[in-house]
């Protein structure tokens, strides 16, 4: 099963503080409005999501249909068919996409340890 691309979202406090200490450690912005209290950073193929009042907790991210730079893939498995597979494998979800429709859309399940997990389909 391919999720897609993979990042870590972080809830902060501060996200200009955020910044500048991911850019410290060699991230560079690369997508995000931090005026809207969102900002996405890569350092290589890594990705971190700061997102300010969001939020609750840091949450795993997936995203079907993207690269780790979120250029549209040629051919992905769509987050709908993920989220019917994940059913009969009896997963739980704390929120689902519509699987009547197509294109973006999203799912959340959360770890045994509580822990979030989102797949976000932005194609």
């Amino acid at each position: 099963m391919d999720l897609g691309a993979f990042s870590v979202s972080l809830s902060v406090r501060d996200i200009e503080a955020s910044r500048a200490f991911y850019e410290q450690l060699g991230f560079t912005a690369f997508g995000g409005d931090p005026a809207q209290n969102w900002l996405i950073l890569k350092n290589g193929d890594h990705v971190i999501g700061l997102f300010q009042d969001m939020f609750e907790k840091n949450m795993l991210t997936f995203n079907p249909g993207w690269d780790s730079s979120a250029r549209p893939l040629g051919s992905f498995t769509d987050i709908r068919d993920l989220q019917r597979e994940l059913k009969e494998r009896g997963v739980a979800f704390l929120m689902e996409t519509d699987e009547a429709g197509s294109g973006p859309g999203s799912f959340l399940v959360v770890d045994p340890d509580g822990n979030p997990v989102l797949v976000d389909q932005h194609v």
